[in-house]
């Protein structure tokens, strides 16, 4: 088999940045020999550095320095000088389409619904009913389906990130004030999104925190920077045993830190993916979304909730500012019980 030089543009969310892991490892599968190289956003350029399968990363500013079309055409010359063999884009927008249109391959792969699908030169179907990993894998199979789709992302943290994981999980061990000899049981909880709509409310992720610590678990909450003092503010509220990570730890890090604890639940977002990166555990409580989209966990022992029995539900893709319907049924409806069931459930198998 030739050796390829193979180019994977992804610069959407960081959530479907994790969701495009497999198809790189797939893709080495595939090509053994062959170097793999990624486009992405900066925020999501450290997920696939840590990628096992990944030679080069381009961070590409999208909607900062490189947002004129003059750094497109400059960045698709960049790509075209490299000599790439074949590219695939799980990304759909028209400006990846018309860089994949610029970069003179010959041998590009995109999705039938891209804006501007006629650059590329193998068009796969996109499924709608499929998980997203799923489709990714069916474009690196120019539309074969896989005998196998649910492989699992990969990253691989480093000595330096290991060390400041362990050195937090450490001293949150230390300062509990329940001293056993037993090992610390924590658990994850990922209460920001993005979306409004997406969000389990405050008052019942505080329930949820409260079963947890019931169980004898310490709970981390976990997030970005923009999930800092949401975070911080929530656990103010417990005397004990809920510590906020939020905004201390990069991607990586975060995920290395999900490895620790037996269990995370989040809301339909980003921390979802990290949990099966990490291969623990994962509860995802569906607000407006819904599973039929295909961004649920996958793994062994994960699972999801959603209150499905609603007239104006989903109200899209990606959830809302608001609730348009002034009610938030879909979240409000689900109750503590469901949640702790389905959380012992996962605990006992």
């Amino acid at each position: 088999m030739s050796r390829e030089k193979i180019l994977v543009i992804q610069t959407a969310f960081i959530g479907d940045a994790i969701l495009t892991l497999p198809m790189l490892k797939r893709l080495k599968e595939l090509y053994p020999d062959s170097t793999i190289d990624v486009v992405s956003t900066p925020a999501s350029s450290g997920i696939f550095r840590a990628s096992p399968y990944t030679y080069k990363v381009y961070a590409y500013d999208k909607r900062g320095k490189d947002r004129s079309i003059k750094s497109l055409f400059r960045f698709a010359g960049e790509i075209k000088n490299e000599g790439y063999t074949r590219i695939y884009s799980p990304h759909r927008s028209f400006r990846t389409s018309l860089l994949v249109f610029l970069s003179g391959v010959k041998e590009t792969y995109g999705f039938s619904n891209a804006s501007f699908h006629m650059a590329y030169r193998n068009s796969v179907y996109y499924n709608g009913r499929h998980h997203e990993v799923q489709r990714n894998l069916e474009l690196v199979e120019n539309g074969r389906l896989p005998s196998e789709w649910r492989l699992l992302p990969e990253v691989v943290a480093g000595t330096e990130e290991k060390r400041r994981v362990g050195e937090f999980l450490k001293q949150v061990s230390s300062s509990s004030v329940e001293k056993t000899s037993t090992e610390t049981k924590f658990a994850a909880v990922a209460p920001g999104s993005v979306w409004m709509t997406k969000r389990f409310p405050k008052d019942k992720f505080l329930e949820v925190i409260s079963y947890l610590l019931s169980e004898s678990y310490t709970v981390l909450l976990t997030g970005g920077k923009d999930d800092e003092e949401y975070c911080r503010e929530m656990a103010s509220l417990f005397n004990e045993g809920v510590v906020s990570a939020a905004g201390q730890f990069s991607i990586v890090e975060t995920i290395e830190l999900l490895r620790h604890c037996k269990i995370l639940v989040s809301n339909d977002s980003a921390p979802t993916h990290f949990g099966m990166c990490a291969d623990i555990p994962v509860l995802t409580i569906y607000c407006s979304t819904i599973p039929d989209f295909g961004f649920y966990p996958y793994n062994t022992k994960s699972t999801f909730i959603s209150f499905d029995d609603l007239s104006c539900k989903p109200c899209g893709i990606h959830g809302r500012r608001e609730c348009p319907v002034k009610t938030f049924d879909c979240a409000n409806r689900i109750e503590l019980k469901t949640v702790a069931a389905a959380i012992k459930k996962i605990a006992e198998n």
